[in-house]
């Protein structure tokens, strides 16, 4: 019988979680089990039995983490260990005739399409030279590279069973930022790929509510969510789930369309035990109506001026003011308001510049808002909060009514200080923008207006646009770029006018003096000063610079004009004043 003509029968049933029970069993950390194939393969034998004793129709191969990326290089290694584990999987199977499946886990060490795919196809090659005719691809935060491999495995055998499964929280989102329902739409609409679903991250109640929630119509669903979720105790994880409980769940999963069934995390024999009984006495049942969810609005009727300003075709006025380095506000909020009168359209406010803590941007920006009854631009940094502070931070954003936000992927922390403090870097702004996106479709009445950063300063401009029409595949609809104080940034933005499809901010940041150009040119990263503009300062004043300052600004304003949707004004040292001469100046040129 194969697994699609089980399926016409009734439930797949799968094992549970072999790294969490493999611990168990041997009272260690349970990190590296897989190479347990071959210092204790007797152990591997018997934990594979106690599950199919217990029930389960399909086990996987306890081969979760065995790739050349996270053998670092070992190719011999990796091959023993997978052989071993479809060998030790087979063996017990045979006797319950029960379906092995190669088991997959995710390779999150690549970033790249291409890379992701050759390993994954390495992986699979191994497999099917072994004789592996059921595939799982499991615990993934992405599709990256997954149908280029289930396509690689069905072309070497047609016959094949490819399930995908992914990683969500109980918000429906992945460590990536990408919501269930488009891994689902994604997988499904990959011919090579026979089920797709989820497991791991979710306790069995949230998964069966997100399943209640998805439209997964005509899809073969598999779910194999964890025991409950862990506790630390003395340094050792533990799942705490009642088995009664868990299957009950199941079964539930089961009403609700699930095919394909099994645990993940913290699963044990007993947890397959429980719910094969459940699976035997609940029968079919009907399946609940799916929950009404929110439409979200158009997002011309969310009430930001800046982006109606923006939707008509007018130019727009950007200003970015750098937030304060202690709790003195008084400076900030002066030329706020001083840019106000000078009929800036929204305050840019950057998230910890140059990767130094300053006063939060959005906090900052809500303050702006409520008490200038101005708009502001919070930059967001994909640099020092996980998935769920940021979900916790926009809710706040849009409560406070900011509508638009500039997703950056922010700069490093400085190497001197990693002993102290870490970077999170959960995500890049390509991967912040789709979270966003989905968590708008998903959580919110209208969508926020996702901006991101262009550098026209790149030496790899190429490299720029790819990121920027990848970051427009997101959902960013603008982009603001860096200064445009070179020949070639001008010869970029044009080209960036040409080639992408959202709104252009051009970057204006006046320079104040030669020292002030070279300072940029040398040390702040994304801009450049052309040598004949640094020259033109030497020998100025203060008064000189700024009057100087105002004459250039306002020329490269007038320049860019042609390609540009508005402007993005850099503040320097505070100086709103300065700003708001260039702006007059722009003004009385006809440019806003």
């Amino acid at each position: 019988m194969t697994v699609r003509e089980h399926l016409k029968a009734g439930p797949l049933l799968f094992d549970g979680g072999m790294g969490t029970y493999f611990s168990q069993r041997s009272k260690s950390a349970g990190s590296g089990c897989e190479l347990a194939n071959l210092s204790q393969p007797t152990l591997i034998a018997d934990i594979h039995r106690e599950y199919l004793e217990a029930g389960s129709q399909a086990i996987k191969t306890n081969t979760f983490a065995v790739n050349r990326v996270a053998f670092q290089g070992d190719e011999e290694l990796a091959r023993r260990t997978i052989e071993a584990g479809w060998r030790l999987a087979s063996e017990a199977a045979a006797k319950f005739d029960a379906f092995v499946f190669a088991d997959i886990g995710p390779i999150t060490e690549l970033s790249e399409q291409a890379d992701a795919e050759r390993e994954y196809i390495w992986v699979a090659e191994q497999f099917l030279a072994l004789g592996a005719r059921n595939f799982l691809f499991e615990t993934n935060a992405n599709p990256r590279g997954l149908a280029a491999a289930a396509r690689f495995i069905k072309e070497k055998a047609p016959d094949a069973f490819v399930i995908t499964s992914f990683a969500v929280q109980a918000d429906g989102f992945s460590r990536d930022g990408i919501f269930a329902s488009e891994l689902i739409a994604e997988m499904a609409a990959c011919s090579a790929v026979d089920a797709v679903g989820f497991n791991c991250v979710c306790g069995a109640r949230h998964m069966l509510e997100l399943a209640r929630e998805l439209d997964h119509s005509g899809v073969t669903l598999s779910l194999m969510p964890n025991a409950g979720y862990p506790v630390v105790i003395h340094n050792r994880t533990f799942y705490e789930g009642d088995p009664a409980y868990f299957a009950a769940q199941l079964a539930q999963l089961r009403i609700e369309g699930a095919a394909i069934l099994g645990g993940c995390c913290g699963t044990t024999p007993v947890h397959i035990a429980a719910v094969r009984e459940a699976l035997a006495q609940a029968g079919q049942g009907e399946r609940p109506a799916a929950p009404k969810r929110q439409t979200p609005r158009e997002a011309d009727s969310d009430g930001s001026r800046f982006w109606e300003k923006l939707r008509r075709g007018e130019k727009v006025v950007a200003v970015e003011l750098d937030p304060p380095a202690d709790v003195t506000l008084n400076r900030f909020m002066g030329g706020a308001w001083e840019l106000k009168g000078a009929g800036v359209d929204i305050i840019t406010i950057a998230d910890c510049p140059i990767a130094r803590a300053r006063m939060d941007s959005s906090l900052l920006a809500c303050k702006i808002r409520r008490e200038l009854g101005m708009e502001a631009l919070p930059h967001m940094t994909c640099r020092d909060r996980n998935l769920n502070a940021t979900k916790a931070l926009l809710l706040g954003l849009y409560a406070e009514g900011i509508r638009n936000v500039l997703l950056v992927t922010g700069d490093p922390i400085p190497t001197a200080e990693r002993d102290e403090v870490k970077s999170v870097y959960q995500f890049n702004s390509r991967k912040l923008a789709a979270f966003v996106s989905g968590l708008a479709a998903k959580n919110l009445p209208s969508p926020f207006h996702l901006f991101g950063a262009l550098d026209v300063n790149a030496r790899n401009f190429d490299v720029q646009l790819r990121l920027a029409q990848q970051k427009q595949e997101k959902g960013i609809v603008g982009f603001l770029t860096q200064p445009v104080l070179t020949p070639q940034a001008f010869e970029n933005l044009k080209r960036a006018r040409q080639e992408l499809s959202g709104y252009i901010l051009g970057g204006i940041i006046p320079v104040v003096s030669a020292r002030n150009a070279r300072f940029m040119d040398s040390e702040i990263n994304g801009i450049r000063v052309d040598p004949q503009i640094t020259a033109l300062y030497e020998g100025k004043d203060r008064a000189e610079g700024e009057e100087l300052a105002v004459a250039i600004s306002a020329e490269i304003a007038r320049q860019i004009a042609p390609y540009v949707d508005g402007y993005y004004l850099m503040t320097p040292f505070q100086r709103t004043g300065l700003i708001c001469r260039i702006l007059a100046a722009m003004g009385e040129g006809g440019l806003i």
